[in-house]
């Protein structure tokens, strides 16, 4: 492997890091907050993000922790998939890359991904119904934006741990054959 891909790689691995690192605050501060404002609700205008749920709160409890549910699944969700980035990142072998294990991991991404594009989905779409029913949750689109491009970078994620896993029967079948 030349210097450079070597290179590619490896700062690759730092910023998958530092993403997974990032995510896992969020999550965490989300949590946290979520926690906090089932002991203490006159505090639900100050959460994490200037996240002001308050006025949800105080028209419909379960409307609040439905929302505030997707927004933690999604989080949540979001620090596996980079979990499972860098699982994939440290123990891949870049001289033999198609194993099993390789195309597992990737097969893994592509479910995780799937799962928070169509969570986010459902949360913007029960967002919009909340929204005809007079409630303001413009301050939470930002937690499922893109829940779109979630479903299709699994479509194109699935589509290369399929050829992966092609690859592995392929690489076993020459080393049975060798």
């Amino acid at each position: 492997m030349s210097k450079t891909n070597n290179f590619v790689f490896t700062a690759l691995k730092i910023v998958s890091w530092l993403i997974f690192v990032g995510l896992c605050i969020e999550a965490g501060g989300l949590i946290v907050n979520f926690i906090f404002s089932l002991y203490k609700p006159e505090f639900v205008h100050n959460l994490y993000q200037k996240l002001d749920l308050s006025e949800i709160y105080n028209k419909s409890k379960w409307a609040f922790f439905g929302m505030y549910s997707f927004i933690l699944f999604i989080s949540i969700l979001k620090a596996y998939l980079f979990y499972v980035v860098i699982k994939l990142v440290t123990k891949i072998n870049l001289l033999k890359p198609f194993n099993n294990f390789v195309a597992q991991q990737i097969m893994q991404i592509s479910y995780s991904t799937f799962l928070i594009g169509i969570i986010s989905y459902v949360a913007r779409q029960t967002a919009k119904n909340l929204q005809h029913h007079g409630y303001v949750v413009d301050n939470l689109n930002q937690f499922w934006e893109d829940s779109q491009a979630f479903i299709l970078m699994a479509a194109v994620i699935y589509i290369i741990a399929t050829i992966f896993k092609k690859g592995v029967e392929i690489q076993t079948e020459n080393d049975l054959t060798v």
